[in-house]
């Protein structure tokens, strides 16, 4: 495997996109810095590195406030003063809402500061269901730093604190730093800090934000035999990973000039995997005659090179795969200078992590979703009820059961809230738990009917509702399963329960054991009361839900008042309401057209000193005014970087319009067209164009409630930036999934021909799989750049076209003659394949948008690997120096 790393490693030299990153990282956009343990509402900047803190109160709902002790105040950053404890339950955990495919430093801080008489404690630190590290604080005036380098599968994430023996845990500060996503792949896991060295550093304390632009913390390193070498001339550190100025004005060289740069990794399992960084900077101002040049090297094996450092630009090298160690379980890398060089090797800055992996699966978000939803609506006090419902085992709720089959996503198929004081009606969340077989909801105090969801969730067996207050009718369906034996309900207690279809007669005091038995003397009265049981149940059911909007069929609560001229005016916060004449204002008496579609003409505009784009209602008709609606109202509840931005709109008659965020580079259609001029977007710009549109549509499907299908999802559809940053527009088809069990929407068939999904115009079906279908039309196009109907060709449809050419082994004939052979051949067949599987004919077999997510994201990590570069560790030889570090990092007391 080391003989492949040759090959593998890849210099990156990234000299662009420096401005935005620059100023995204400053301004603190993608931190979060919780300060734990402070008063709900309040925050601060800490006044060493500017870093705003913000209590982290919202953000979990256990443990107690703590101070340390005001002599450690003084010298300690001012996040550290205040910790949460959590003396009560066993795990504890924070839940962050961050977005899926985002890449994040992560960093937990302890300080015990003498809050209680028992500083030495230890306890685990979890994320999500998985082991991240064990703390352990024997000393009260010392403080630990626990970081890892994350890539998120889900949009939620979960720090959990769990109590391992007598001590109690505690957390001093928890901070989230977004990263570039170009930065720190790895084949599998996430990275943990193992070290990260200002290597020849002339100061002698570390140092973070306001020095780095990701807040990264950096410790001064100089090691024996070896010198240090300064400019005073600025270093370009512009590339994605941005190492800070500071350390790349400095460098280390071998103190024998003849001599290789060595180091070594000891102290640690062999069985451990790293990746390293370096990063590189020629800060000497060289003559004519000389020259720096040297071979990277690990186990004696070469790595890369022959390299020479850019002058005074930084250029970072890195291990696209992990390194092991090798059979006599060393990890040992080298510098050497080549024949042709006559100065010796140099490294400005060193960076090493371990790998950790996270491989328990969490249970499904929809299924946590509805356990927080049952906590909150029935206000359960149950101090267990912390973290994942189902994993670790150690941890599970209680009166929960999941399924236990290896390498399988967890599933709760039993509930248990007997006895659990719950009152009020049985919540309809429960209709998420989709493989639930056992619901027991006895002893407690419930009132109102029961739900006929109950008889809908296919999974359930058995149903106890024993000894609670409910009344009405037992719905005629859950009755009829009973009847065929394939549920089992127990009643007993609810003196206002009938289980006929009348409930007129005399209420009698029956038991009710783990069945109630339907007898042949019950048909005729099922018989009889059979409408008026469907009219209560439907009645009630119509009491329960929120009202939809008649017109719409959305599914969501009505944003809307009848106007004068007989049209639902979209409710918009003031701010955004604009009137007409001020569109005529902002676009200039309407002077430039940005382009025109089936809504009207979309206008350039200027509001606030920032560019817009005003789309014009042509005419005031009941299928635009509806599209206007439809748009209006989603975009106002849906927030993500991958969908474009409502800023205003306006509505004054039959003058209707609306305002969006300026996307200066037009569509992607555009773009693959030409119409742009002759720049070609590369393979690596298509695939990053895929994974954020993607990401948008995932969005849609997953991260809204309800769910929402876009409908009409094209290539004129995906908007570009000025920064190339592809956002999803036009939602004016858009629905949303009616609330509740539903899997799909009845609806007259609406899109693009050539991006309609056959199964969804054949049976009016609308589901969030039909965008899928379009999805993979567009990912035919970004390979391609063919029509999506094309009558002259052996096939017209683009997706029965691709499958021809594959069924003769032909791939390269199908890929877009622009791109010139510039990509990697195995990330143009995973996105066929995933297209391909998109294209399905039956929507049940198409993968989820989160599956083609991860694909894409896959793909694009391999592409930019293939572009973009290495970067490294190193040692050899008896002179080695030793790099021996903890997995925690000590925090020295910050400057005052």
């Amino acid at each position: 495997m080391l003989m492949a790393f040759s090959s593998c490693l890849l210099l990156v030299l990234l000299q662009i996109f420096s401005a935005l990153f620059l100023s995204l990282a400053q301004d603190q956009s993608g931190f979060i810095s919780l300060d734990c343990g402070s008063p709900r509402g309040t925050s601060f900047r800490e006044r060493t590195t500017n870093l705003t803190y913000i209590s982290d109160a919202n953000f979990i709902n256990t443990g107690v406030s703590r101070n340390i002790k005001p002599a450690y105040q003084t010298q300690f950053q001012q996040q550290t003063w205040n910790l949460r404890s959590f003396p009560q339950g066993i795990r504890n955990c924070y839940t962050i809402n961050l977005t899926i495919g985002d890449e994040y430093l992560i960093r937990a801080n302890f300080l015990h500061g003498g809050y209680d008489n028992t500083p030495s404690t230890q306890f685990e630190l979890h994320l999500g269901p998985n082991l991240w590290t064990k703390v352990s604080t024997t000393n009260e005036s010392v403080a630990l730093a626990f970081e890892m380098i994350h890539l998120l599968t889900t949009d939620r994430l979960q720090i959990c604190l769990v109590k391992t023996g007598n001590s109690t845990p505690f957390i001093s500060a928890l901070e989230f730093r977004k990263l570039i996503n170009t930065t720190y792949l790895t084949q599998e896991g996430s990275l943990q800090t193992f070290i990260r060295a200002d290597v020849g550093a002339t100061v002698t304390q570390g140092y973070r934000f306001g020095i780095d632009v990701f807040d990264r913390i950096w410790t001064p390193f100089n090691f024996v035999n070896w010198s240090q070498i300064t400019t005073n001339q600025t270093v370009n550190v512009n590339n994605d990973y941005q190492p800070p100025g500071r350390a790349m004005v400095t460098a280390s060289v071998p103190t024998d000039p003849e001599a290789a740069m060595n180091l070594s990794i000891t102290g640690v399992e062999r069985t451990m995997r790293f990746y390293v960084f370096m990063h590189f900077a020629e800060i000497q101002e060289l003559s004519s005659n000389e020259t720096r040049e040297f071979n990277i090297m690990y186990n004696d094996k070469h790595l890369y090179g022959p390299f020479r450092p850019f002058n005074l630009s930084t250029s970072s090298i890195f291990t696209p795969a992990e390194v092991v160690a090798d059979a006599n379980g060393q990890y040992k890398f080298s510098l050497q200078r080549t024949g042709n060089s006559t100065l010796p090797p140099l490294l400005n800055a060193l960076e090493i992590y371990s790998v950790i992996l996270f491989p328990q699966q969490g249970t499904d978000r929809k299924e946590v979703d509805a356990m927080l939803n049952l906590k909150s609506g029935y206000s359960v006090n149950k101090v267990e009820w912390e973290g994942d419902p189902c994993v670790p085992r150690d941890y599970r709720w209680s009166g929960v059961n999941c399924s236990d089959i290896e390498n399988e996503q967890p599933k709760i198929i039993s509930l248990n809230l007997s006895g659990s004081s719950l009152t009020g009606e049985i919540l309809e969340f429960i209709s998420d738990l989709t493989n639930l077989e056992v619901l027991d909801l006895s002893n407690n105090s419930l009132t109102g009917s029961v739900p006929e969801f109950l008889a809908e969730m296919s999974t359930l067996k058995l149903i106890n509702l024993s000894g609670n207050e409910l009344n009405g009718s037992i719905p005629t369906p859950l009755l009829d399963r009973v009847r065929r034996g394939s549920i089992s309900l127990s009643i007993d207690g609810n003196t206002g329960l009938c289980s006929s279809g009348s409930c007129a007669t005399t209420k009698k005091k029956k038991k009710n054991t783990v069945v109630v038995p339907v007898v042949a003397s019950l048909v005729s009265v099922f018989l009889i009361g059979a409408g008026i049981v469907t009219f209560l149940i439907l009645k009630r059911k119509k009491r329960s839900k929120l009202p939809l909007n008649p017109n719409s069929g959305t599914g969501t609560t009505p944003l809307h008042t009848r106007s004068q001229n007989g049209y639902e005016s979209p409710v918009i916060a003031k701010n955004r309401k604009l009137t007409y004449s001020d569109v005529v204002k902002i676009t200039n008496n309407f002077e430039r057209i940005l382009g025109r579609g089936g809504f009207g003409v979309v206008y350039y505009g200027v509001l606030d000193n920032e560019p817009v784009a005003v789309k014009m209602l042509t005419e005031s008709t009941a299928l635009g005014y509806k599209q206007f609606k439809a748009e209006v109202e989603l975009l106002l509840r849906v927030h993500h970087k991958d969908l474009t931005c409502l800023v205003g709109y306006c509505e004054e008659g039959d003058k209707m319009s609306l305002i969006y965020e300026y996307m200066a580079n037009g569509d992607l259609k555009e773009h693959l067209s030409g119409k742009r001029g002759p720049s070609i977007l590369t393979w690596e710009g298509r695939l990053r164009i895929a994974a954020e549109s993607a990401q948008g549509l995932e969005y849609l499907h997953n991260g809204c409630k309800p769910q929402i299908v876009h409908r009409d999802i094209k290539t004129t559809n995906i908007l570009l930036n000025e920064k190339f940053q592809a956002k999803l527009a036009d939602f004016g088809l858009s629905r949303s999934f009616p609330l509740g069990t539903e899997t799909h929407v009845s609806t007259v068939v609406a899109g693009t021909p050539g991006y309609l999904d056959p199964e969804y115009y054949r049976t009016n079906w609308l589901t969030e799989k039909s965008d899928v279908f379009s999805f993979g039309v567009v990912l035919l196009e970004l390979i391609t750049n063919q029509p999506v109907i094309d009558m002259k060709r052996e096939r017209s449809h683009i997706g029965e076209w691709v499958g021809l050419m594959l069924s003769r082994g032909d791939i390269n004939s199908i890929v877009d003659p622009k791109l010139q052979g510039d990509y990697d051949p195995n990330t143009i067949w995973k996105v066929v394949e995933t297209a391909m599987t998109c294209l399905n004919p039956s929507s049940s077999r198409r993968p989820t948008m989160n599956q083609v997510v991860m694909d894409l994201k896959e793909c694009l990590n391999m592409e930019m690997a293939r572009n973009m570069g290495s970067r490294m560790t190193d040692s050899t030889n008896d002179s080695s120096i030793e790099l021996s570090m903890n997995f925690t990092t000590e925090l020295s007391p910050g400057a005052r």
